[in-house]
């Protein structure tokens, strides 16, 4: 990631653009005519960072701002207000350009126990906090915030870096996303080191406690029970800032975006225990050497450089709406600061697809699905679009 900002929160992202494995990210036109509207005109967010819905067939949307407030709506283009469903304003710190509320999460029986999760940085000491809270018990639109229970702390050793999503995965295991630690260059090489959970993917069973912890640990995580001393909560390692990862609903995939230090954007689908190797690599790079051991490290599917102007990765989602078709089972994502917005193709993964789908004006921060998996984006602007065929 990288820092300077006001209208670029170039931190948050990281470093991007033109290449991949052996093509260039604008490949061929798309049929149609694929724009982003904006998908409430009425609503407006400060720094929207997350956007999700509760699988409770509500129709209503979820908008998680940077400063620790969580918004909810009906799914209605004319809706005209959103109500304040929880406010962590007092515990969360956004003092840092990458800092606050990063990530939010629905229990999959969120209907029948009402419980969601969050993923925010708190101060003294700087560290990330994963926490469930409850909806209230008399209001389906209001979170009871006195009802936090603390699952996981970890510290930060500097203010960017911290990854931020949370999601549940189609094995009923949370997944967390945290980044290397921060400054620049991994210099505490944590990427690589699996003794500490940043750099890395966490799995999690949020259903059970074990001992004094409020989880436990999947028997079949990669490195549940080891005798190295490597933190067993980890699935996958070697990432530099995994800026929102997916599931792909078809079938069960895990996509992330990773931001770069200085040259590469890289996409990758995370496999269990896989090394994704930051910093020894950036990419398909080695980084700051001319040459490197890769051996038992897992290549990205596919990587951009920063050649036109592209820096920061924003990861999306395969599609698997119904609006429109010519992009289902593509991976659709985009760049922070340029706002260009792509789908992937990689139906033959030795040789990937990349279209450049538009341009858009703001930076894009993140992109959310809602009940029917129709694509909504982030726009550091304020606002909320989706994205339509015209």
């Amino acid at each position: 990631m990288k820092t300077y900002f006001n209208t670029l929160l170039f931190i948050i992202l990281g470093s991007q653009v033109a290449c991949s494995q052996n093509s260039h990210p604008d490949d061929p036109t798309p049929d149609g005519n694929i724009t982003v509207k904006e998908a409430f005109p009425e609503l407006s967010f400060t720094r929207p960072v997350d956007f999700q819905h509760a699988s409770d067939n509500s129709d209503r949307l979820f908008v998680v701002e940077q400063r620790g407030v969580i918004s909810v709506f009906q799914n209605d283009e004319e809706a005209g207000e959103r109500t304040e469903f929880l406010n962590l304003e007092s515990k969360v710190d956004d003092s840092g350009n990458e800092e606050g509320l990063l990530g939010l999460a629905f229990h999959p029986e969120y209907e029948s126990n009402g419980y969601f999760y969050v993923n925010y940085t708190a101060s003294n000491p700087d560290r990330t906090v994963i926490s469930r809270f409850s909806v209230s018990s008399t209001d389906p639109e209001q979170a009871d915030a006195s009802s936090e229970l603390i699952l996981l702390e970890f510290d930060q050793p500097y203010s960017n870096h911290n990854g931020g999503q949370i999601s549940f995965g189609p094995d009923g295991y949370l997944y967390i996303a945290v980044g290397d630690g921060g400054s620049g260059g991994d210099p505490q090489g944590n990427g690589q080191n699996r003794n500490t959970l940043l750099g890395s993917i966490l799995r999690i069973d949020v259903n059970k406690q074990d001992g004094t912890k409020n989880y436990s640990i999947p028997e079949d995580n990669p490195f549940a029970n080891n005798t190295e001393g490597y933190r067993e909560e980890i699935y996958a390692y070697g990432l530099r800032n995994p800026w929102r990862f997916s599931f792909d609903s078809s079938n069960g995939d895990l996509w992330t975006g990773d931001v770069g230090q200085n040259k590469y954007e890289e996409i990758d689908i995370i496999k269990k225990g896989g090394n994704y190797g930051w910093n020894t690599m950036e990419g398909f790079h080695c980084y700051n050497s001319s040459d490197c051991n890769t051996e038992g490290m897992e290549m990205p599917i596919w990587e951009y450089d920063r050649s036109q102007g592209d820096i920061s990765v924003t990861g999306g989602f395969v599609y698997r709406g119904s609006a429109i078709p010519g992009i289902v089972g593509k991976y659709i994502y985009a760049d922070y600061v340029s706002g260009r917005v792509w789908s992937l193709d990689v139906i033959n993964p030795g040789s990937p697809v990349n279209t450049e789908l538009l341009d858009t004006d703001f930076p894009i921060s993140s992109f959310g699905i809602d009940q029917n998996q129709e694509l909504y984006i982030c726009g550091f602007d304020g606002k909320i679009y989706k994205l339509v065929q015209e």
